[in-house]
């Protein structure tokens, strides 16, 4: 290969790796979502001429810069309050970018050994494929269902598209929308434009649409962030104080609200080791006709459970059901159990709670208990939600400091309202927490790192959105019957 020709192709990688960066760069806390759209263009322009060889390495290349940028937070995790080495931890960070950054490697390259050259691949295949590969993050080893491109357009026209087919059909649409531009731009194919206009349109048009209505009863709600960070909340020493923080913080409350909301793993013990206190805490409420849910570790004989308990004022115990890998529980912990001390986390064996829970009652309302990972999953929410008038999730994002982490975790959440047309509570140790409309749009907050209390009042919702009814199904089928079309279409060389 000559001299000029390798720059060219280490300019195309640097170029991935950029556009890589520019999608983190399309949702929160930076908010720039037409970069995502630019970045869809100029992948698909990258690979318009490329062998399937030359697209694995554009493609690991931008899975290099999304994830490399997206997804740095995670150092935060393992070094700052997993006890690991910075060298380590850096290392064990960009090893989980580049792993995952083979996802979109083997996207690339399937996109141009099978799709690409039909009359309906550049544009049908490979919006179709691009979102397939963020399916497969679904489920494999466990999912990590992050940096979707739905998520940066929350905020967009493409908004009223999310409660019809949720966070996936956003992808979709942004995938083509990107493709269009694209090929418009080298075939003057301009109608192309005019059909992601009209789907901008729509969405805009769908957003006027009211899926649910407010059944009347509403709820006080005052939910508590207490500001205790990851490197103390766990100290033996800070038991105690924690114990008295929550009854200081929740006292002037009781009689004032329907209902106190305590963050994920509030009391830093077991629920049997805390039973005294919380009875205690538990009969003030009830004394004040107040209801008080907490997040709290559960020890049953069945196992150890990551759990959200009604304590008063209603009825109900959830456990959690979407474990956080190293953070909750530990993969192959026969050999690496003790290895390094981020093995060997404080909580860190919890056990799966049971399929189909019933809903937590809250003072006679039906409430969708999610716990912190859980509300990230758009098809496991609805599954969960058994016809409730709220969502509630509650969080422990110390686990990522001040990183980007938290804010995309919120962002999340906030689309798990818009899709279901629910109102949703957020109850978070050091932040972000809030209250989010039906329309995904924040009511009330508390600014993070900051000890406060929201006072907010919810209004519970019935009827359902098509999301609710059919999930992500109709956008993977559709998805697989494009990728069917794309490969038909592509022509086939004679065999002699």
């Amino acid at each position: 290969m000559s001299q000029k020709n390798t720059s060219l192709a280490s300019l195309s990688l640097l170029a991935m790796v950029l556009c890589g960066i520019a999608v983190t760069l399309s949702f929160a806390p930076f908010g720039l979502w037409p970069l995502s759209l630019l970045a869809a263009a100029i992948l698909n322009l990258a690979l318009e001429k490329s062998t399937p060889r030359r697209a694995l390495a554009l493609g690991w290349a931008y899975g290099a810069g999304l994830f490399g940028s997206g997804v740095s937070w995670i150092y935060v995790s393992i070094h700052d309050y997993g006890f690991t080495s910075a060298p380590l931890a850096a290392t064990s960070t960009a090893l989980f970018c580049l792993f995952l950054g083979g996802i979109p490697a083997l996207t690339a390259w399937a996109y141009c050994r099978w799709l690409r050259d039909g009359r309906a691949g550049r544009v049908l295949g490979f919006a179709a494929i691009w979102l397939l590969s963020e399916w497969i993050r679904v489920w494999l080893l466990t999912g990590f269902p992050w940096l979707y491109l739905g998520y940066a357009y929350i905020d967009t026209p493409l908004a009223g598209w999310a409660p019809i087919g949720g966070v996936f059909l956003l992808s979709l649409i942004v995938y083509f929308s990107g493709a269009c531009i694209a090929q418009a731009l080298l075939f003057r194919r301009y109608v192309l434009l005019l059909a992601t206009m009209a789907l901008w349109g729509l969405g805009y048009s769908l957003q006027s649409i009211e899926w649910t209505e407010a059944n009347g009863r509403s709820l006080k709600i005052a939910a508590v962030q207490a500001n205790i960070t990851q490197d103390k909340k766990w100290l033996p020493e800070n038991y105690k104080p924690t114990l008295k923080l929550y009854d200081e913080m929740t006292q002037p409350l009781l009689g004032k609200h329907d209902v106190v909301i305590w963050p994920e793993a509030a009391i830093p013990n077991y629920y049997h080791v805390a039973k005294d206190y919380l009875d205690m805490m538990a009969a003030m409420a009830e004394e004040s006709d107040t209801a008080l849910v907490t997040g709290i570790p559960l020890r049953t004989p069945e196992g150890v459970y990551n759990a959200l308990v009604v304590l008063t004022g209603g009825s109900g115990i959830y456990a959690k059901q979407r474990l956080v890998p190293f953070g909750e529980y530990v993969p192959l912990e026969h050999w690496l159990r003790g290895l390094i001390r981020f093995f060997n986390l404080p909580m860190s064996s919890f056990t799966e709670g049971p399929e189909k829970q019933k809903p937590l009652f809250i003072k006679d309302h039906r409430v969708a208990p999610y716990i912190c990972y859980e509300v990230v999953y758009p098809d496991f929410l609805v599954r969960q939600m058994n016809n409730a008038e709220l969502l509630l999730t509650v969080s422990n994002d110390a686990w990522f400091g001040r990183s980007i982490g938290p804010k995309q975790h919120f962002q999340m959440a906030r689309m798990r309202a818009l899709e279901t047309g629910r109102e949703l509570i957020r109850a978070t140790g050091t932040g972000t927490t809030a209250v989010i409309d039906a329309r995904g749009r924040v009511s009330q907050r508390i600014a993070p790192f900051e000890k406060g209390v929201l006072s907010a009042t919810v209004k519970g919702r019935q009827g359902s959105t098509p999301f609710m009814q059919l999930g992500s199904w109709p956008v993977w089928l559709l998805c697989f019957l494009l990728v069917a079309i794309a490969g038909w279409t592509r022509p086939h060389k004679k065999r002699l």
